[in-house]
């Protein structure tokens, strides 16, 4: 089987970190087998430093990201609780879908596309509302989010909402204070920031958000007390939910290791660095970003595709010429808007000049 290598500067999966494919090349361990459950523990104590939390129930769900969203809302949606959900782009609209699903009386709270989110429109949707969600970093549109003044907002007003970040894009990438912020549910997945390939996604649930649980959630698989029974264990030991990807975990491990030597700011740093280049050299470019200026995300930068121009003709080409992938938008800027990712591994300054000087030959620039 022969396969193509490929510089992956697109909003995800992106090239994962050396360290996170020599975890997945160790030897194989059984899901209960005693040196599997050391390294599971030691996972979820580095996704606990890495986001900032203290949060007991923090661990890697076996699936991407999009299961995380799933078993936030599944664990604490109940038919017709009022869920407001703050929606600026692609990942906003699926939280009201899936909340929805549950039962939810949905509470939108819509902005324009490429804008964070407004703190004082969203306290002002509904006056005590179950649950709060929202993005933190909107991987469709680029744009950041304050999350911290939400979560702030949200509990100085009551302490009876619990708030859900969507945080795929942003753990890995930026800092990361989900217990100073006050969020209470948040989830993530491998293949960004993390520099891990897709197939987990990091999550964690606060004491507040396990005391109001959903205590049989409709889908099984998501259930989290039956997966605390096995992540946390109890008087009987770990109980047996289903068989954990050994291997995705190992390899998850060795990424969050390689990011604490190198620490956690640096990391972040990196990423800030390689994002103020690749958005100085597009505008030097003559392209216009997409993302409302000082709410732009480094780790992915969103640019108009200019008039006249084929956006998948781009793409095409700097994947055939070049081995380089960039993403197309999404919904209504599908085809008027490139989203490049330098992500994890690929958040460095070479992959800034060569994504520049790729595009600068292809549009003749």
């Amino acid at each position: 089987m022969s396969v193509t290598e490929r510089i992956l500067l697109g909003p995800g999966p992106s090239n994962p970190y050396p360290e996170a494919t020599l975890g997945l090349a160790a030897p194989l361990l059984g899901h209960l087998d005693p040196e599997f459950i050391t390294l599971l523990e030691r996972t979820c104590g580095r996704l606990r430093s890495l986001w900032g939390t203290e949060n007991p129930l923090t661990l890697p769900l076996s699936g991407t990201g999009s299961l995380g969203m799933e078993t936030a809302f599944a664990n604490t949606v109940r038919r017709g609780d009022t869920v407001v959900v703050a929606v600026n782009g692609l990942f906003g609209e699926r939280m009201c879908e899936v909340a929805g699903r549950y039962g939810a009386e949905v509470v939108r709270v819509d902005h324009e596309w490429g804008r964070p989110v407004d703190v004082q429109r969203v306290l002002d949707a509904h006056p005590a509302p179950g649950l709060v969600a929202a993005v933190h970093a909107e991987t469709s549109t680029g744009a950041v989010s304050d999350i911290g003044a939400l979560g702030r907002a949200l509990r100085e007003r009551s302490e009876d909402t619990l708030l859900i970040a969507d945080c795929v894009t942003s753990l890995g990438g930026m800092p990361m204070a989900l217990d100073e912020w006050r969020v209470d549910i948040a989830y993530s997945g491998t293949q960004k920031c993390l520099g891990v390939a897709p197939g987990l996604a990091p999550f964690t649930f606060s004491e507040r958000a396990w005391e109001r649980r959903v205590q049989a959630p409709p889908v099984w698989y998501v259930d989290l007390g039956l997966l605390g029974a096995y992540v946390r264990g109890g008087p009987g030991g770990r109980a047996y939910h289903h068989t954990a990807p050994t291997s995705m975990v190992a390899s998850l491990d060795a990424a969050l290791a390689r990011i604490e030597e190198e620490g956690a700011e640096a990391v972040a740093a990196r990423h800030e660095a390689a994002g103020a280049r690749l958005r100085e050299g597009l505008q030097e470019m003559g392209l216009e970003l997409f993302a409302e200026e000082g709410h732009r995300l480094s780790q992915l930068t969103s640019v108009r595709v200019p008039e006249g121009v084929d956006s998948g003709k781009v793409r095409e080409r700097l994947l055939r010429d070049y081995g380089l992938e960039i993403g197309a938008g999404v919904g209504p800027y599908a085809a008027s808007v490139w989203r490049i990712g330098l992500m994890g591994h690929n958040a460095r300054l070479d992959r800034a000049e060569l994504v520049l000087s790729a595009l600068r030959r292809v549009l003749g620039r």
